[in-house]
């Protein structure tokens, strides 16, 4: 378990989220700035799975709208959106780790290990086209000064690994690494070990920010899964103040039913423009300045 220096004052949690939910938590970020609410100001940022992605880019001072567009092939031509070659999909090795998650309430560590052994064996391209994906996305390799937090998943040993500027990766390969889905993405080599997407453990990971006087947590995927599992990442963060932010009815309808699907991308980040406006009214006490 890693621990940050000192408590943090207000910590930033991002959840895992699919193509879809990046995109979804750039608009938030993007249109919550715009309405005097800015999460770059948070004192720990925590990333998870897509939520890693726009972490780093809050925690580097970069503007969250760099992912209003998707990502295009690279060498495509146009001025929107990041450039960077689609995943290669391992549709076989991918069911399989759905079917091993899909049971793995009874051996949670076990169906873990497993998915590392599918993920090491699954035909995803090299380690370093997912990097570089990253790394368009992200837009740097240097980590900020101020602590960014990114989990991933041995893929050996099914154990958590929290990722930050200490690790010896460039900012791009953590993100890869806490991006990693078995049957999407190939496992990612930091320091000798091979990593996987930091979901695997939590959806949030928010007990990472444990001891922050503000929480904000934002969890694009809060309606695939019980309440209860968020409620036990709190417990464990015990912050003075948490607040959570989920996808409203309009932007949930905006996903569609796959988290994955890039014809879901714009639609999604102007979801998240617009909620941002109602979010904007709940966070603003909590996340005034200290």
């Amino acid at each position: 378990m890693h621990a940050p220096e000192r408590a943090p004052d207000r910590a930033l949690v991002l959840g895992a989220g699919g193509l879809v939910g990046t995109a979804w938590t750039a608009g938030l970020a993007r249109g919550l700035r715009d309405r005097g609410v800015d999460l770059a100001e948070a004192d720990l940022f925590v990333g998870t799975s897509a939520g890693a992605i726009v972490a780093a880019l809050l925690a580097t001072g970069q503007d969250p709208a760099r992912l209003a567009a998707p990502a295009r092939p690279a060498g495509t031509a146009g001025t929107t959106g990041t450039a960077a070659a689609p995943p290669r999909v391992d549709g076989r090795r991918l069911g399989e780790v759905f079917a091993e998650l899909g049971n793995a309430a009874a051996d949670p560590d076990g169906a873990r290990r497993r998915v590392g052994r599918i993920a090491l064996a699954a035909d995803t391209g090299p380690e370093r086209a997912h990097v570089t994906r990253m790394h368009a996305m992200v837009g740097t390799d240097a980590w900020p000064d101020r602590p960014l937090l990114v989990p991933a998943t041995d893929a050996e040993t099914g154990e958590q690994v929290v990722l930050d500027r200490t690790s010896g990766a460039p900012l791009a390969s953590a993100v890869a690494a806490g991006t990693a889905f078995p049957g999407i993405y190939p496992p990612i080599t930091v320091d000798g070990r091979r990593y996987l997407d930091g979901a695997l453990h939590s959806a949030t990971n928010a007990r990472l920010a444990a001891g922050a006087r503000t929480l904000v947590v934002v969890d694009p995927q809060a309606h695939l899964f019980p309440r209860t599992l968020l409620d036990r990442e709190l417990a464990l963060a015990a912050a003075h103040t948490a607040v959570t932010v989920e996808p409203d009815p309009a932007s949930l309808r905006a996903f569609g039913p796959d988290l994955n699907d890039r014809s879901a991308w714009e639609p999604a980040y102007h979801a998240g423009l617009h909620q941002a406006a109602d979010a904007a009214e709940r966070l603003r006490p909590a996340w005034r300045a200290p």
